[in-house]
């Protein structure tokens, strides 16, 4: 199916969540630069990136909302879509927590906010992956022509005829 929100052509939604997803992996490598190395200046970029990847997410969850609420019920691709738009919901939460542990002291934060958001780092993998999942093998927000029943990736043997492109499966 097509995303229903679409800029010049293109999904809105798959065009925004590079933004949370891109600054908020780049703050978990700050946290780790500044775990091995203690300087406070990598903790306060680390919570300037979680403090812009929380916006961005914001912006782009309507445009995935928008889209989910255009897939048929019943489908695989409804069922994934829930997964990953609830998933995300709850790593936006847990990178909240973790930003609200470091809004006192962002330069020094204290080690439950380092555990939310490699907790919420590791959940961003599998949501990132529903994601990839509903994108790449059940074609939303790509054609009308999407198979929304495909099988799991997962389940895929590799086979030349597993990946013929946007037909309904």
């Amino acid at each position: 199916m097509e995303s229903r929100a679409r800029l010049l052509g293109h999904p809105v939604h798959q065009q925004l969540i590079a933004f949370p997803l891109g600054l908020l992996a780049t703050a978990l490598l700050f946290d780790l630069i500044y775990l091995v190395g203690g300087n406070g200046t990598m903790a306060f970029v680390s919570y300037c990136l979680i403090s812009v990847g929380l916006v961005t997410g914001l912006v782009a969850a309507p445009f995935g909302t928008i889209d989910w609420l255009a897939i048929p019920s019943g489908t695989r691709a409804k069922r994934i879509g829930l997964l990953h738009g609830v998933g995300n919901l709850v790593v936006m939460g847990i990178f909240l927590g973790s930003w609200l542990l470091r809004h006192g002291t962002p330069e020094a934060p204290e080690s439950g906010a380092f555990v939310l958001s490699f907790a919420a780092g590791a959940l961003a993998l599998v949501t990132a992956w529903l994601g990839g999942e509903l994108v790449s093998r059940l074609g939303v927000g790509v054609s009308d022509n999407a198979g929304l029943n495909a099988a799991s990736s997962l389940r895929d043997s590799g086979t030349a005829h597993d990946h013929a492109p946007l037909r309904g499966r």
